[in-house]
């Protein structure tokens, strides 16, 4: 959750973000590269563990029809709040000029196809996923937008930007319900399967990689210096998610969780504070950071006849925003202004467990 900030304060605010992408290596900085690289680690852990907290809660209810009804309620009301209230914090444009069909939307979607799939056994679902996910870099020849990114118009001035593609993501989603009951197991026998699971993962991903013949659409190549080499070998390509893009990430994410299984104090009480009101704190970060962009181009001089909405995120033409050592000093700065308000949030949740409307936010 801290991490998501961390790329969403750069992709607003850092001085470059809007004139080039932070993996090329060619126009890159090490530090921007690695800033952008870690950040790869949010979307396929919260998709992934959404899928195993989909299977932990039919397990807790009991009765699929109940399961079903919350899932499919649940999915809609993502989707509903990514093209309304996600859309809105991440642009601030009244036109919507864009919509942008990410990451909540995907998880919504994933919730909806797991819904209608719910009387399926969970190793058959986990298996069709590990199968899409094996199978994604076939799929990214197709220009169909349930398999790649693109733009849809919508019409003269809207367009829907399709940014995390359906079913790749949702193939994620599976292969967390899949793996739900590991959950399930002793928190020791938890510690030892994600250790191997994450280390199986990321060895795939090295001999996949170091062949490089299947799995990403971008082959990495020999660099002008032995660091940029090591980042070309771990440029992985994440719009779609490919095969070797999911087995890096999700390596570390089990690598992770089970570091986590043996983790307990100040900072892992404090960090659980914003884990557990995810989506409160996902709405809230935005609304914070882009009033904050507003203030730093205020105090670089512009006004609002310079701002530019649409793609731009409201940032002006020319140069604009926060050199990266701001970013992150502002990052610091977000993610302590939230954590307060997220921790009296999830104490009213936990005074009132009973209203259920609770569940949706």
């Amino acid at each position: 959750m801290l991490l998501m900030a961390l790329d969403h304060i750069r992709d607003l605010m850092h001085i470059g973000s809007l004139s080039g992408d932070p993996t090329d290596l060619s126009a890159t900085t090490p530090a921007l590269f690695l800033t952008r690289w870690v950040t790869h680690l949010c979307a396929p852990t919260f998709v992934l563990l959404s899928g195993a907290s989909a299977y932990l809660s039919l397990q807790k209810r009991g009765d699929i029809g109940a399961a079903r009804r919350f899932l499919i309620g649940r999915g809609l009301w993502l989707v509903i709040l990514e093209f309304t209230v996600v859309n809105f914090g991440i642009w601030f444009d009244v036109h919507f000029e864009v919509f942008l069909l990410q990451v909540i939307a995907a998880i919504g979607l994933g919730f909806v196809v797991l819904g209608a799939l719910l009387t399926w056994n969970p190793k058959i679902l986990g298996i069709i996923g590990v199968g899409i996910v094996a199978l994604q870099h076939v799929f990214s020849s197709t220009t169909s937008h349930l398999f790649v990114p693109g733009l849809i118009p919508l019409g003269e001035n809207h367009n829907l930007l399709v940014g995390y593609p359906p079913i790749p993501w949702i193939a994620i989603l599976l292969v967390g319900f899949g793996c739900g009951r590991w959950f399930e197991h002793t928190r020791l026998d938890r510690r030892r399967l994600f250790a191997i699971v994450g280390l199986v993962c990321i060895g795939l991903f090295v001999v996949l990689r170091a062949l490089n013949v299947y799995g990403d659409p971008a082959p990495w190549s020999i660099q002008q210096n032995g660091l940029f080499t090591c980042l070309s070998f771990i440029n992985v390509t994440k719009y779609p998610p490919s095969l070797l893009f999911d087995l890096l990430m999700l390596g570390w994410m089990f690598l992770l969780l089970s570091l986590a299984e043996c983790a307990g104090n100040r900072m892992t009480a404090v960090l659980e504070v914003y884990g557990r009101v995810p989506l409160f704190y996902y709405l809230w970060h935005w609304y914070l950071i882009h009033p904050l962009l507003f203030i730093v181009l205020f105090a670089q001089g512009f006004s609002p006849a310079d701002f530019r909405f649409g793609f731009n995120f409201g940032r002006p033409e020319g140069t604009s925003g926060l050199e990266l050592w701001a970013v992150y000093l502002l990052w610091l700065g977000v993610i302590a202004a939230l954590y307060p308000v997220c921790r009296w949030y999830d104490q009213y949740k936990q005074r009132n467990r009973k209203q259920k409307w609770l569940s949706y936010l």
